[in-house]
């Protein structure tokens, strides 16, 4: 209220106005600050919180638009403070979007933080000297950046990233604060994750070309007619990050974001998407849920992944699987055993404050413990009692191997190389070969190959090219008579479809690439697969030759009909 104006001067319905909207601000706060509370697990329990304080926002996002001219002479209403609503919303939407995998809300997200940027709400803020509201303004950028990476808006990204380190020299300039490292810190983050893509794809005018790598229509090989797969359906999965070293920003490492994204329908409305400021609809839901629902853990401990991987389990549906994809550092065993069960292999590193020696762990205990901050391969024998895909990206992938099916139930693990050559393993900080290969087999393909970057054409061109590979692949597994079982339960569902012939043509390209030598370099997996009949195909061989041949890098690959191995 203004100057010399008493409560008594002002009209009793603007009175009444500025009174509602306190009430709502209080109360959006309030629910907002709950949302903290709320177990991170379990697909039930957030709903109807969310619900409420969507419905309160929704409400005071209107009241504001339609009362602005009362709140901005009575009330004092400032810009940066719808900007904090509109944020807030933005970030509902974001975790609306963690729990429920529909990338729709992702594009919600962006339209209101896109709003604010585009009518400055934050404008004013580096005029007042309050370096509490500059950190409100630095934190909706970085999580502004963050919807924008996961909807590969690269180009904006770069813009922001420039707004932002500006914003942070301006706000350390300014203020003699102790958060500047912090902040250079999430600039050199962000930098980093926007620069890990190994290959670039170039138009005529030298720009770079974004390519999306989410499941679209037609990029998944059909089932021939009459083929007899399994029914099972991917409802659930775990995205474990833990690799020490690896580019990450927020709490996504560049394998979380890349197997994320391999597990996401591309929105169909992601090209087309106008923005609808102002305009609020959580409870309007696809018609049916698009995506898995999926978990991103990111350095959990033990007990965490032990707990969101029994909730996962628990609420899993009939006829269903649960993916678990570990990017972790291997934890090796200290001696062997006289009996080697599923504890004597090692397995991958699970949070803690012990120390780090050259990416592995350093053992400081008895030699006959095993390790406790360690997924071993038997901590996931309980959850084979529904169908479970597992991947492990980790320098011990192998302890995998060592599983035993105890309930009869489709099991299948997909695990990478252990060891690199020395120029694959130089590149490990921007991602791993491996998951890249399960992202977006072509980029790692190129990448393998040594090369940086290619024109648009080119890579439409083998992109083409890759499809008729696919095709081929799956009808590989789906007519050989030798194959698991397993393999072909899981091949009904698109994402793990498209995961296993990826898989397929990964080990198919490593074996046949010179430089990897040795057999730990190639993927294995459990159950074997009949390597004559996929990953040895002769088919398959002569198709990767064709692809190298394409893109004039044939010399760097064993050609059987030339060369011997």
């Amino acid at each position: 209220m203004t100057g010399a104006e008493t409560e008594d001067d002002i009209p009793l319905g603007e009175r009444k106005t500025v009174t509602d909207f306190c009430y709502l601000l209080d109360k959006s706060k309030q629910l907002f600050n709950g949302l903290r509370d709320l177990p991170q697990y379990g697909h039930k329990q957030w709903q109807s919180y969310f619900g409420r304080t969507f419905d309160v926002y929704t409400k005071l996002w209107k009241f504001q638009q339609q009362h602005r001219q009362v709140l901005d002479s009575r009330y004092g209403l400032k810009r940066w403070q719808i900007g904090e609503v509109a944020s807030k919303i933005g970030q509902l939407y974001y975790h609306y979007y963690l729990r429920t995998s529909e990338t729709s809300y992702l594009n919600e997200a962006f339209s209101f933080y896109s709003a604010i940027r585009q009518r400055s709400y934050y404008f004013q803020v580096n005029k007042e000297d309050r370096p509490e509201l500059v950190v409100k303004k630095l934190r909706y950028y970085a999580r502004y950046i963050v919807v924008c990476l996961l909807l590969n808006k690269m180009d904006l990204v770069k813009v922001l990233v420039k707004e932002l380190s500006e914003e942070i020299e301006d706000y350390t300039q300014r203020f003699n604060t102790e958060d500047q490292l912090e902040w250079n810190l999430v600039l050199q983050e962000v930098a980093a994750f926007v620069e890990a893509d190994p290959v670039m794809v170039l138009n005529d005018n030298n720009a770079v070309v974004v390519t999306s790598n989410r499941l679209q229509e037609g990029c998944v090989p059909p089932l021939e007619q009459g083929m007899v797969v399994g029914q099972l359906i991917l409802a659930d999965a775990l995205i474990i990050g833990n690799c020490n070293n690896q580019v990450k920003f927020s709490e996504l490492t560049i394998d979380m974001f890349r197997m994320l994204q391999a597990l996401e329908r591309e929105p169909v409305n992601l090209a087309t998407q106008t923005s609808k400021q102002g305009t609020l609809e959580p409870n309007e839901k696809p018609a049916k849920r698009e995506n898995p629902h999926k978990y991103l853990l990111y350095k959990p401990t033990f007990s965490q992944l032990f707990t969101f991987l029994s909730a996962s389990f628990k609420e899993l549906p009939a006829n269903s699987v649960l993916l678990v994809y570990l990017s972790a550092t291997g934890v090796f065993p200290t001696g062997r055993s006289d009996y080697e069960g599923p504890y004597d292999f090692g397995g991958v590193l699970t949070n803690t404050n012990r120390d780090v020696v050259n990416g592995e762990t350093v053992q400081k205990r008895n030699q006959a413990q095993k390790e406790m901050h360690c997924l071993h391969p038997g901590d996931l024998f309980p959850f084979t009692r529904k169908p479970l895909f597992v991947i492990v990206d980790s320098s011990n992938s192998t302890a995998y191997k060592n599983f035993t099916n105890l309930f009869g139930q489709p099991l299948v693990c997909l695990l990478s190389p252990t060891a690199y050559p020395k120029s694959v393993q130089d590149q490990s900080q921007r991602g791993s070969l491996f998951t890249l290969f399960l992202y977006c087999p072509l980029l790692a393909f190129f990448s393998v190959c040594g090369l940086n970057s290619v024109r648009r054409e080119l890579w439409e061109r083998a992109q083409e090219f890759l499809r008729k590979v696919y095709r081929d692949i799956g009808q590989m597994i789906t007519r050989s008579r030798t194959i698991d079982q397993a393999f072909l339960q899981f091949f009904g569902d698109e994402f793990l479809r498209l995961l296993l012939i990826r898989f397929v043509f990964c080990s198919a390209a490593l074996r046949l690439h010179k430089l990897f030598r040795e057999s730990r370099s190639f993927p294995e997996s459990y159950p074997e697969l009949p390597k004559q009949d996929t990953v040895e195909s002769s088919v398959l061989q002569k198709h990767i030759l064709e692809l190298a041949t394409m893109l004039d890098v044939q010399s760097l690959f064993w050609d059987d009909s030339l060369e011997t191995y």
